[in-house]
């Protein structure tokens, strides 16, 4: 794993398909755990089913990397996600979390980042409300 490799798996630009099944295996242990914010699956075959259904779900996504980090048996990466839905255009700063095996292979997948604010922020009324939450918890 080097992260040159992690660099072409964190890069999908608008209008480009996302890796391959094939890919995602070749990097992924068979037992990988994935956990995010909104979901968390066992398993490579629930991975590939999770990626697969946002890309579905979605009329078109962005993955971008930034900085890319490797230690030992652990790696991190500074990302940006676009997913456009029904028109909107919605932002998502986070970075992940990779744990790595003997083998090389990632065992263990964790995405951070804040679903709420850039999902429910720009929305009327509801938005304001999320501002107001946030304000509460950081002042």
């Amino acid at each position: 794993m080097d992260a040159a490799s992690l660099q072409a798996l964190f890069t999908k630009p608008y209008g480009a398909p996302g890796p391959s099944a094939e890919q995602w295996r070749a990097l992924y242990d068979a037992a990988v755990h994935f956990q995010d914010p909104t979901q968390e699956h066992h398993g490579i075959d629930a991975y590939l089913k999770a990626q697969e259904d946002l890309l579905q779900r979605c009329d078109d996504v962005l993955l971008k990397p930034g900085a890319i980090a490797i230690t030992g048996a652990t790696a991190f990466v500074e990302w940006e996600m676009g997913l456009k839905i029904k028109g909107v255009e919605f932002i998502y700063p986070g970075a992940t979390r990779l744990l790595l095996n003997d083998a090389d292979k990632i065992v263990d997948h964790r995405d951070y980042f804040d679903f709420v604010g850039p999902t429910f922020g720009p929305v009327p009324v509801l938005g304001g409300f999320v501002r107001w939450l946030y304000r509460r918890f950081v002042s």
